[in-house]
This record gives C-alpha cells, structure tokens and sequence, in this order.
C-alpha cells in the first residue's frame, strides 16, 4: 500500500522538486500539491498520512494556527513543515501545535525530505540538520517552558495593531495583569526590549502582518 502525502506551498518550483524528489519511492504517491489554505483544507479531508505544509503558505495566517487548523481536519496525518526561519522556540510551538518535524529550505532537501517522512511514518519527530541545531539551543533557553500559545497570539496581534494594554484587556477579558505579564513574555521570547521591536520581530516570523 502506497503513503499518500499532500504538499501545500505557494510556490510552484518547490511543489513539483518535492513531489519529483518524493516520487523516487514507489511506495509514496503525492496525492495533492496545492498552493493555498482552502486547498490545503479541502485535500487533507481526504486523509493523506503525510502533509508538507510551508510556513508561509498563508500571509495572513501564522503557521501555528495553520498547523492547529490542518490536525483538525486530517487528526491522524503527520504534519512536516518547511520553511526558512530557523527560530528554536518556533520549533517547539509547532511541536506543541501538532507538527511532526521541521524541514529548513536550507537545508538539502533533496537528501533529507524522504528520510523526514520515513521518520514520522514511525511516529518519530524529524527536524533537518540546521533546525535541529537551533531546537537544541533553544531548549536551553530560560523561555523554553513557555509556549506562543492561542492567547499569546492574540495578544501579540492587538499590540501590532497600535491597541495599549487596557484595550487589549477589555477586548479578550483578561485581567490587567494578565496582559501585562503576556506582554513581557512575548518581549522574551521575541529578544526585545520595546513593543517596536517586539512587533517587528514578530512580523519576522510571520505572527503579525503589516497594516
């Protein structure tokens, strides 16, 4: 029996090298190569084992939530996802959203995509050489116990969009408090000192968008 996998990335010379390099196993079939959300939604429904998904399939959406959306959809799937950012921490959020591994563009795919997905097939996490470098510093970071959580996103989202801690308390009901200590936490995880610089990592990293 063939391993169906689905890949989802914008852009169309890496869907069709994955899909090339993958095929190179009789017993791996691509059943999809899709270059949107709602495509990557609309084919998962057909329960592929694998999905290669690319952190910034999606603009205005960040991978966690891309990755949480699609475990939803295919719950039993095995979730890779590829990508240019090498961010330690980010790594271990994808992990706790639902991920299986990380695939970094800059990396050798060639050599390493289908030995990623003979990995998770074992339900063994895989991370390519580089990102798994970067997981292992970061687990040695005071902020690895914390997680870029659903709470911490929005957040992170109301900031960027100019709200100040009240309006960001009274628009998700939390205590002031609790948005003060969010806030400090996101500076952390990101390195900075200001909101400014916060926010400009963050859109780095894809969590928020320019306005």
């Amino acid at each position: 029996m063939k391993v169906r996998i689905l890949i989802a990335d914008s852009a169309d010379l890496i869907r069709l090298g994955m899909q090339s390099v993958l095929e190179t196993r009789r017993d791996f079939i691509v059943e999809a190569a899709v270059a949107s959300v709602a495509d990557l939604l609309e084919a998962a429904r057909q329960q592929p084992q694998v999905i290669i998904v690319d952190e910034r399939l999606d603009p205005e959406m960040d991978i966690l939530k891309l990755v949480e959306c699609t475990g939803q959809v295919a719950p039993r799937a095995s979730i890779l996802v590829s990508g240019q950012l090498t961010d330690g921490l980010l790594i271990r959020d994808l992990f706790a959203a639902g991920a299986c591994g990380y695939l970094y563009k800059g990396d050798e795919l060639q050599e390493s995509l289908i030995t990623a997905v003979e990995t998770v097939l074992r339900q063994r996490p895989y991370l390519s050489a580089t990102a798994n470098s970067e997981y292992l510093v970061a687990m040695q970071s005071p902020e690895r116990d914390w997680r870029l959580d659903g709470e911490a996103r929005a957040v992170l989202r109301l900031l960027a969009q100019g709200c100040h801690v009240g309006q960001v308390a009274l628009a998700l009901g939390l205590p002031l408090r609790r948005v003060y200590w969010v806030r400090e936490k996101l500076r952390h995880r990101f390195g900075a000192v200001t909101n400014e610089h916060m926010i400009s990592r963050a859109a780095a990293e894809g969590f928020v968008y320019p306005t």
